[in-house]
């Protein structure tokens, strides 16, 4: 009992003596609840104040600020106030006794409050800080490298510092909200492996985060935006956490959200649903232009008809009262919408005209771009563009601005340059990437077509430019010796120039490389070889091996452009069996993450390749999933609707002709019909040239049919019936009846494919195979030919296949040996 008693005073005591110790300007400034009451704290009580006091009287000027709306904030007037210059002034006095956290602080609030840069204790604390960074911890780092992204210091040394402390430190880290603030900010001074090693501890700290904390997902996202990796697995992660607190996200946040996701090139359809659900709700609540065109930016793009209609009778009210970037906000989002509302594109551009003169370069491409592609017709204002967007080329001198320019012209009615601008553009080639050179390139193309005779001085600098174009983009390849880095420059090229000139060289430059391919960069590598339509056995070769070794840490979002070279090119890499299975093993395994119309281009590259997984078949061809992908395609863009459900009926076609045994329905006949009813209109001169030919070696126009449709709705350019003699016979109306397939026996061993065939006739389908069909370095015919030839063969037909090069050959220059080519071919069995 006694020694409780003395326990108890030796407390009473100590508190008594804490409570002495309350500093009393501290605990005025704590109950102040306006900035007037600070400021008249530190007018009375200049002498008196410690580095302390000043530190937390900044901090509590700043919480007042946090705690009021936009509107209602009043930066300006505290910046301005007589008593906050006070406060500069005794800050940079106390800067060395400041202990370390606010230091930073102060350096933090005084940015937030708009004080510029130069500012004289902006620099002094920027100084302090620097000296001791080393011994900052890691939520004072992040804080202090806000601070310097805020001053445009991103790629400072002193942020390699703060990268470097954060690199030591990062196997100890254990609050992800710090590390998401520190990796965004160091994210421009980073290595390739210390991205990947922040991704794997972010994705490990993420699984133990309260889900409720979605400001520390969105950092992560921006974060993968700002080194342009897409790592399916950490969004996955973080979408879910957005899905979880949808209720709780405001404006600001869904529109950020769907902006890093644009820029990131990731659609999520459940989030997209949700997300629109959220922001139609709003569209009545938002009266004021800087709100409403926030809204009309995110929800625009996913509006249905009747928010697009409520969308536009609303911005129809605000047009006058819009700004500068409230106007180029709402063109680009009009674009995006592929509107057609006539009177707002006019409404629109008189705006804009009004502001053309503020614009910068880039937002002025920017304006070109959507307006032409609203197809707006306003010569005048196209003229006042074009003068302003050669004014800027003049007078740039960074590359990739001046390619954007360059691109904007010539988008224009007038699309060539003037002498200056080609001087300009001649004097940064050194200095361009690939990204650039094929812009200028493409603009290139442009101007030959275009009328030249009044500009024969330019012109003739147009001829000269070309061969520079090709030296500088041949050594940049030359000198290329990062895989990760050429990807950046590759990611947006295409086009004549480059496949003519630069393409082939480029592969060999990968081959070169191939010892850099891995788990990380394999997708993007993919993309390339298709887009670039080259088979390259080394580079496939590799992304195989790749894939197989490294298919563990490959997120299954990630196998369908892995897939994809080998199915559209049709090639077969060494260990075929080993790289499909073990794509399609880890496809069965994750097919609930598969968004639907993905779900369905896996199927189809697949078949392509003469895969055909039984747990894929059966997720896709269900009535629940059919009417999970009908309500995602009014989310998707137009033409991936429409190549969504191509691919969605060729996928049918090939479950039902290669795996009957599946008995799924073929359920697209009337789809067929309609698409061969649109494209049957006319036969072009080559159909009809060829049509004569045929008509002189079966006997006559009516043995053979032009543009004819199969069943299960391939058409073929020319299909004619040839009997056990191998002797044509007249050929009736072939509009086949799609509908009553089912009661007709199609099989690989039927010689007698159609019961109203006489005994032993066969039907013969004959394809002309242009460029499209064949792989660009060499005559090796692609999955999509070989899959119809398939099909065609498995329904009962000969397929005859014409390859262009083969067609427009010397050799066949003549009537005469064309014809005689088509009959060895047409007639092949009886010749041999």
């Amino acid at each position: 009992m006694l020694r409780l008693r003395a326990a108890y005073e030796s407390f009473w005591r100590i508190f008594e003596r804490g409570s002495k110790t309350i500093d009393p300007l501290l605990s005025q400034i704590s109950k102040c609840v306006n900035e007037e009451q600070i400021f008249d704290i530190v007018g009375n009580n200049k002498a008196k104040l410690s580095e302390k006091h000043v530190g937390y009287a900044y901090k509590v000027l700043w919480q007042l600020q946090k705690g009021k709306s936009n509107l209602m904030r009043n930066i300006p007037y505290v910046r301005d106030h007589p008593q906050f210059l006070t406060l500069r002034i005794l800050a940079k006095d106390k800067i060395e006794l400041m202990d370390d956290d606010t230091l930073v602080n102060v350096l933090y609030i005084m940015l937030r409050f708009a004080v510029e840069a130069h500012d004289a204790l902006v620099e002094h604390l920027v100084m302090e800080a620097w000296r001791r960074v080393e011994r900052f911890d890691l939520k004072i780092l992040s804080k202090f490298s806000t601070c310097l992204v805020d001053q445009q210091m991103h790629v400072s040394p002193l942020m390699g510092k703060i990268a470097d402390a954060v690199n030591r430190n990062l196997d100890s880290v254990q609050d992800l909200r710090t590390l998401s603030v520190l990796m965004v900010n160091i994210s421009s001074v980073i290595s390739q492996n210390f991205c990947e090693r922040i991704v794997n501890k972010t994705e490990l700290l993420l699984d133990t985060t309260d889900p409720s904390l979605f400001n520390t997902s969105i950092r992560i996202v921006r974060f993968l935006q700002n080194i342009h990796y897409n790592y399916h697995s950490l969004l996955e992660k973080c979408n879910c956490v957005f899905i979880n607190n949808i209720a709780h996200l405001n404006l600001d946040t869904l529109s950020l959200i769907l902006a890093l996701y644009q820029s990131l090139q990731f659609n999520n359809f459940p989030f997209q649903v949700l997300a629109r659900e959220e922001l139609s709700k709003m569209i009545a609540l938002y009266n004021d232009p800087a709100s409403f065109i926030k809204l009309f930016v995110a929800l625009g793009p996913l509006a249905g008809p009747t928010e697009k209609k409520q969308l536009m009778s609303a911005l129809q009210m605000m047009m006058d009262e819009l700004t500068s970037q409230e106007a180029l906000a709402i063109v680009v989002t009009m674009g995006k919408m592929n509107s057609k509302h006539s009177h707002l594109i006019e409404k629109i551009s008189s705006v804009l005209h009004k502001y053309l003169h503020v614009y910068k370069p880039v937002e002025l491409a920017k304006i070109t771009k959507a307006l032409v592609h609203l197809n707006l017709n306003h010569p005048e204002l196209f003229r006042i563009i074009r003068e302003l967007l050669l004014s800027h080329l003049r007078n740039n001198v960074k590359p990739s601005e001046i390619s954007v320019l360059v691109h904007a012209i010539t988008m224009l009615p007038s699309p060539c340059l003037d002498e200056p601008g080609f001087s300009r553009v001649e004097s940064i080639l050194p200095q361009c990437n690939l990204s650039d050179l094929n812009a200028f390139a493409s603009s290139l193309s442009t101007w030959f077509q275009h009328d030249h005779s009044y500009l024969d001085n330019a012109y003739q600098k147009t001829i000269k430019l070309l061969p520079q174009l090709n030296n500088y983009g041949y050594r940049r390849l030359q000198k290329a010796n990062n895989l990760n880095v050429l990807w950046k420059e590759l990611k947006y090229v295409n086009g004549e120039w480059f496949e003519e000139e630069l393409l082939a060289e480029t592969i060999v430059t990968l081959q070169r490389l191939g010892d850099q391919i891995t788990y990380s960069n394999i997708t993007n590598l993919s993309s390339f070889i298709v887009k670039a339509n080259y088979l390259s056995a080394p580079v496939l070769d590799k992304i195989a091996s790749v894939t197989i070794q490294q298919i563990d840490k490959i997120h299954p979002l990630a196998i369908h452009s892995i897939l994809l070279p080998f199915s559209v090119l049709k090639y077969d890499p060494p260990q075929k069996d080993e790289f499909f299975g073990a794509c399609i093993q880890s496809l069965n395994s994750h097919l609930s993450v598969f968004q639907p119309h993905i779900l369905v281009f896996l199927g189809f590259t697949l078949a392509l390749a003469e895969y055909f997984p039984e747990d894929l078949i059966k997720a896709i061809f269900n009535i629940e999933f059919l009417a999970k992908l009908d309500s995602q395609l009014q989310y998707l863009p137009p033409f991936l609707n429409t190549r969504t459900y191509n691919r969605l009926m060729e996928y049918n076609r090939a479950v039902c002709v290669e795996c009957p045994g599946f008995d799924i329905p073929w359920f697209h006949d009337h789809y067929c019909q309609q698409q061969y009813n649109k494209a049957n209109d006319s036969i072009n001169a080559v159909q009809h040239q060829v049509y004569k030919m045929l008509g002189e070696i079966l006997g006559g126009p009516n043995y053979a049919k032009p543009s004819a449709l199969t069943p299960y709705g391939y058409i073929v350019d020319f299909e004619f019936i040839l009997d056990k003699k191998k002797k044509p016979l007249l050929h009736r109306s072939q509009d086949v009846v799609l509908n009553k397939l089912p009661g007709v026996h199609w099989g690989p061993d039927s010689h007698d494919s159609r019961s109203e065939l006489p005994p032993g006739a066969q039907r013969v389908a004959l394809d002309f195979l242009d460029s499209r069909a064949f792989c660009k370095n060499i005559p090796h015919l692609k999955g999509r030919s070989a899959m119809k030839k398939r099909h065609l063969e498995i329904l009962g037909y000969r397929v005859i296949q014409i390859p262009y090069l083969e067609w427009n050959s010397m050799e066949l220059s003549t009537k005469d040996a064309r014809l005689e080519y088509l009959r060895e071919h047409m007639f092949a069995d009886v010749k041999s």
